[in-house]
């Protein structure tokens, strides 16, 4: 069995699922609709709040060390898929989904680009950009 990537940070993790599991297709899809028929829950599909379940299944979610290559731009978008299948009707105006810990960049040897969701932190983009990465916000 092939060693998982360890993310310190879940929405940096997310942002990177959204770049295999939707983008490239090398994870199984995931579809909070399904996913609550099959484990017998219900969600307020009228909520802009993240589905507790949705988050979770996430935070358990296994992604192996050989994808990390595979990474090569993350753009974090609203729109994404993965936001609206663990927050139905998110609306981007929180920090549901932000990411300010960029620890996990270790993993990405290949990341060239990202956008990122609004959050002031300049530093942070700075820092991504001395690494090398294309960075700016959304």
């Amino acid at each position: 069995m092939s060693q998982s990537i360890p993310f310190t940070d879940p929405n940096f993790k997310i942002a990177v699922v959204q770049e295999l599991m939707y983008n490239q297709d090398l994870l199984p899809r995931f579809s909070l609709r399904e996913y609550a028929a099959e484990q017998g829950f219900t969600y307020d599909d009228g909520g802009v709040e993240a589905v507790p379940e949705a988050l979770a299944y996430f935070e358990a979610l296994e992604v192996p060390v050989e994808l990390a290559e595979k990474i090569t731009e993350i753009e974090m978008d609203g729109g994404n898929e993965i936001y609206l299948e663990i927050a139905p009707n998110w609306d981007g105006e929180d920090s549901l989904f932000d990411v300010d810990e960029f620890a996990d960049l270790a993993h990405f040897p290949h990341l060239k680009s990202m956008t990122l969701l609004y959050t002031g932190n300049e530093e942070a983009l700075k820092m991504l950009r001395a690494r090398g990465i294309e960075a700016d916000w959304l």
